[in-house]
């Protein structure tokens, strides 16, 4: 393990992978990584390699359309990483060693035409489906009303969730709530776990654009302070439930945007508790920086005048409904772009055949 991530475990923080390609799994696993998540962009840009062609070729061979070649593909290579990590799982009493499994983003497409309790419905079908006989699987719910509408009685029925695409607290609020109701019509809360992944560099991008009037020593940290505010939320809110295991924040979207930026940004702004979620080339950046080490700083935020500056020129619920727009488009399209993916493997590789 790099000496830079060795101490970003020491400062307290769970490293997990934004990756399920195998090789890469196994790779940070052995630099100290103990989770992993994937979603469809993860998928395509894995078969685009051309790595599991035979794989697909069997799946197309046992008459399976598009859409069910992509959903044995994706449950495929999360199992592999499961196996990965499940020795993690077991050490860490299901505190630890996860990976995550995303359902169908298709259902938050606009052309969808599902109601939001019919989406509920099916994401509650999706989740129990994916979710069977996988210990150390956990099932990634969007912070939509659907995906907020499904909770409850996922939770209830024993599903581990990831919740996704939260920006603000009224979303979190929402989901955490939703997910406590659920695990208090559990037989038993030993087993109880829920994480919350809080976007982090997103927010920044928008703030650059939308909000050109804050001030410099405030641009650029807005997504930190939210991730801060809602990780020092759920600290709160769990604080006093006696569960056996940890209720936790993924700080999510850690890679940097801004070219300006140093790749540990914030990796390093949010270090010291929890989960992080982040992209192989910010792990691998970052394990290559000599002398880089990182201490506890998530509960450290900046001086007052800063987050003042913040709170007046930051509208936190049209920057929500700004970054949910774009947030549910870049959710739907790459599950679109993944069937179109596999469309066009089929023709080749039976023109091959």
């Amino acid at each position: 393990m790099s000496a830079p991530l060795k101490s970003l475990i020491a400062s307290g923080t769970k490293l997990w992978l934004d990756s399920i390609d195998p090789e890469l799994v196994v790779a940070n696993r052995a630099q100290g990584a103990t989770g992993a998540t994937s979603n469809p962009i993860i998928v395509a840009d894995l078969i685009k390699t051309g790595r599991f062609d035979d794989r697909l070729a069997q799946l197309m061979d046992q008459g399976l359309d598009d859409e069910a070649v992509a959903w044995q593909m994706t449950d495929a290579l999360v199992k592999q990483a499961q196996d990965v990590f499940a020795e993690v799982h077991q050490e860490s009493a299901g505190n630890d060693g996860y990976v995550s499994f995303e359902l169908d983003p298709l259902l938050e497409d606009t052309e969808c035409t599902l109601s939001t309790e019919e989406r509920a419905a099916r994401y509650i079908e999706l989740g129990k489906q994916w979710a069977a006989g996988n210990v150390n699987r956990m099932i990634k719910v969007p912070a939509t009303p659907g995906g907020l509408a499904a909770l409850e009685e996922l939770v209830a029925a024993g599903v581990t969730v990831n919740v996704t695409l939260i920006f603000s607290e009224r979303q979190y609020i929402a989901a955490r709530d939703a997910v406590w109701r659920g695990a208090q019509r559990r037989d038993s809360l030993d087993g109880f776990k829920s994480v919350y992944s809080i976007f982090v560099s997103r927010i920044d991008v928008y703030t650059a654009k939308q909000v050109p009037e804050l001030p410099d020593d405030a641009q650029g940290l807005v997504g930190i302070v939210n991730a801060q505010r809602l990780w020092q939320e759920n600290q709160k809110f769990w604080a006093d439930k006696n569960l056996k295991l940890a209720q936790e924040i993924i700080f999510a979207s850690t890679g940097t945007k801004n070219p300006d930026d140093p790749p540990q940004k914030y990796v390093a702004a949010l270090a010291g508790a929890d989960i992080q979620t982040n992209p192989p080339a910010t792990n691998d950046a970052i394990a290559q920086t000599d002398g880089l080490r990182f201490s506890r700083s998530v509960d450290q935020f900046p001086p007052q005048e800063v987050l003042d500056e913040i709170d007046a020129k930051v509208d936190f619920q049209k920057m929500e409904e700004t970054l949910m727009e774009e947030g549910l488009a870049k959710f739907a399209d790459p599950q679109k772009a993944l069937l179109q993916l596999i469309a066009e493997k089929r023709s080749t590789l039976q023109a091959a055949g």
